[in-house]
This record gives C-alpha cells, structure tokens and sequence, in this order.
C-alpha cells in the first residue's frame, strides 16, 4: 500500500472518529481543517494509484463530509441555475 493511500485511509479514520461527537460549531471548523489536508492527500492518491482510485476515497470522503459537499451543491445550483 502507498504511502498517500495510507494517508488517506487515516484521514476517513479521524474524520469519522470526530465526527461521532458534537460541537458548538457543528464541525464546520474540523471540516474545514479536513479539507485543507484531504485535497493534497487526494492528489497523492491519483498521482500514485490512479484517478480510479482517487474517485473511490473522494467517494468516500463526500460520504463522510456531506455537509459541505451539500452546501457546495446548493451554492453552485444557484449560481448555474
């Protein structure tokens, strides 16, 4: 196993495991946090193991983080649409 496929299977680790308690921002400050690290991981990832691979932990990624992912969905819908 690569070393940024371990990297981010780590990062769904620790995504899940914090996301299992509450706080007062409601995540927002984690996800963003999340982010920030997940992207270059990400890049590893199709870079080493191939885009098929990435699209599987971005997958898994938007699974984890769908709060953001939806607000990100919205936000385009009404600028396209």
């Amino acid at each position: 196993m690569t070393l940024s496929l371990t990297l981010a299977l780590i990062w769904l680790l620790v995504a899940n495991l914090r996301a299992m308690f509450p706080s007062k921002d409601h995540l927002w400050t984690f996800a963003y946090v999340m982010i920030a690290i997940g992207v270059p991981i990400l890049i590893g990832v199709a870079v080493q193991n191939g885009i098929w691979m990435a699209l599987l932990i971005l997958l898994m990624a938007a699974w984890v983080m769908r709060w953001p992912v939806l607000y990100l969905w919205r936000w385009i819908r009404a600028r396209v649409g």
